[in-house]
């Protein structure tokens, strides 16, 4: 088994203790409540206020849950909800189009895939809820650097590997595709990360009309393009189904 880090154990302990029971505890409520030191309670305090994890009061001396924690929570439960506003939708979109369809946002530097809808055809498929995909190749990363300010900064400051000939690596050129995603209003990646493989992405908006996170279908370049270009039909249904997202998660119509 496995051994855990009792820093950590005891900082966890005292951010459940504070998020629950009065609003602000002092060092010798925090210390008797979880049988610590003091300077052992002090010190793991100061560490998470220094993180913004925990606030302390300057007239009382108190300590409370600090900002940080509001901001990791708000991710959470926006990420949840994008998930769950997504699932019937992005039901129907793997049904119209036949292919897989992902739910990506931003996370560090890449796109964290939070929701996957298999292709419906009872092939054998690896489920890809927690993978991780660059920025800059493929059409989800492409939706999210071009609509998401900070997105946009790591796909343009980071390296843009080669994945295949056609990975555009350039900042200029890659300027020029996220130019384009804005003006038609999705993304394309055509054998730019995987041969053989194509796929289309729209942005998904939230209440305030900013981009929470993107939905794009995957699948065989024979079958998601026609004469080189990604078939519009399967655009249109992508574009239908983030729309439909965003009125779900009150970015109203557009």
């Amino acid at each position: 088994m496995a051994r855990t880090i009792q820093s950590l154990e005891r900082a966890a302990a005292i951010l459940r203790l504070l998020a629950g029971g009065e609003r602000r505890l002092g060092l010798s409520d925090v210390a008797a409540a979880l049988g610590l030191a003091k300077g052992t309670a002090h010190g793991i305090l100061r560490t998470l206020q220094q993180e913004g994890f925990v606030e302390q009061d300057p007239a009382s001396g108190r300590y409370q849950l600090g900002a940080e924690m509001l901001r990791l929570g708000q991710s959470y439960l926006d990420v949840n909800e994008l998930r769950a506003r997504a699932l019937v939708w992005t039901d129907d979109l793997a049904r119209a189009s036949g292919e897989s369809v992902h739910v990506g946002v931003l996370h560090q530097q890449g796109v964290l895939i939070v929701h996957h809808v298999f292709r419906p055809d009872d092939s054998r498929q690896v489920l890809e809820v927690g993978a991780m995909q660059p920025l800059h190749s493929t059409a989800l990363g492409k939706v999210l650097s071009a609509y998401d300010p900070v997105a946009h900064s790591e796909a343009a400051e980071g390296g843009r590997e080669a994945f295949t000939d056609a990975t555009v690596t350039g900042l200029e050129d890659f300027e020029e595709v996220l130019g384009l995603t804005r003006a038609r209003g999705w993304a394309a990646d055509v054998e730019e990360t995987w041969t053989g493989v194509a796929s289309v992405a729209a942005p998904i908006h939230n209440r305030r009309r900013m981009p929470v996170g993107a939905v794009g279908v995957t699948g065989a370049v024979e079958r998601v393009c026609e004469g080189g270009e990604l078939r519009p039909q399967l655009v249109a249904a992508v574009r239908d189904c983030a729309r439909a997202v965003s009125r779900d998660l009150g970015a109203g119509r557009f």
